[in-house]
């Protein structure tokens, strides 16, 4: 009896939660923010303080939906996720991955898809936050190179969307490429999520028989050597996308599969 109880009860929050997270959306993001942007400045300092006012409502909404019970969660070496010009490439076992991650991150900035900055609610945030956008590849990656350069946190799922559970880890090479053109570190998160929940194949409303545990466990910076110019950078790409590949099936062997 006390089983169904807590699965409705965690049924019934799960719906607030994704109730509460589009209603900021469109009231705070929508119609708050663009007269407090007025007061928070230009250039690189409008940016810093929006992103930590991003950083702050996760924070606040990560935590609300531990006290109601939906979820618990830990971070291991969270210390490193602040140190400036950082690129940081996570696995992404679920819906939830951002939002955890940009609520540890001060200066946290990421790539969103054309369409979402054309949204007429979320284009003054995203602006104000400089999220990076493009259609084409080669500007992207410029600009992203541009945004580590100024000391940012750049996050970047090299799956480019949720991993299915039971598939193998397969990267995509847009985060070597990043990191072959800007120089910056790579710090790897392995996000782990138990049990498996808001996975690609999953509704909001098929949440696990119970509590599910987000866990964040930063690695050590991975540096980039210099590009061999005889073997050419796509190449350079191919083999870095292939090493952290490695890196991350030896990791999530070690810390649970999400």
């Amino acid at each position: 009896m006390l089983e169904k109880i807590n699965y409705f009860w965690r049924l019934f929050g799960t719906g607030v939660s994704f109730f509460l997270f589009g209603a900021v959306g469109v009231l705070f993001w929508g119609i708050l923010f663009p007269v407090i942007a007025i007061f928070i400045g230009e250039g690189i300092q409008r940016k810093r303080r929006s992103r930590a006012l991003m950083q702050h409502i996760f924070h606040i909404y990560m935590a609300f939906m531990r006290a109601i019970g939906i979820l618990s969660y830990e971070v291991h070496g969270g210390e490193r996720l602040n140190a400036p010009g950082k690129l940081i490439i996570a696995n992404h076992p679920s819906l939830l991955d951002v939002v955890f991650l940009i609520s540890q991150i001060r200066n946290a900035t990421c790539i969103v898809k054309p369409a979402l900055a054309a949204n007429p609610f979320m284009r003054i945030p995203i602006h104000a936050m400089g999220y990076i956008y493009a259609e084409d590849p080669e500007t992207l990656v410029d600009q992203c190179a541009n945004e580590l350069s100024e000391g940012c946190s750049l996050i970047v799922f090299p799956e480019g969307t949720r991993t299915i559970p039971g598939k193998p880890v397969k990267f995509q090479r847009g985060a070597a490429a990043i990191a072959l053109q800007s120089g910056a570190s790579i710090l790897p998160v392995i996000i782990g999520c138990s049990p498996a929940t808001l996975t690609k194949r999953e509704k909001w409303y098929e949440i696990p028989p119970r509590k599910f545990i987000l866990s964040l466990h930063v690695g050590h910076d991975i540096e980039v050597g210099p590009i061999d110019e005889n073997a050419g950078r796509s190449l350079a790409a191919r083999s870095l996308t292939r090493q952290l590949e490695q890196y991350f099936i030896e990791q999530l062997a070690r810390h649970g599969k999400p």
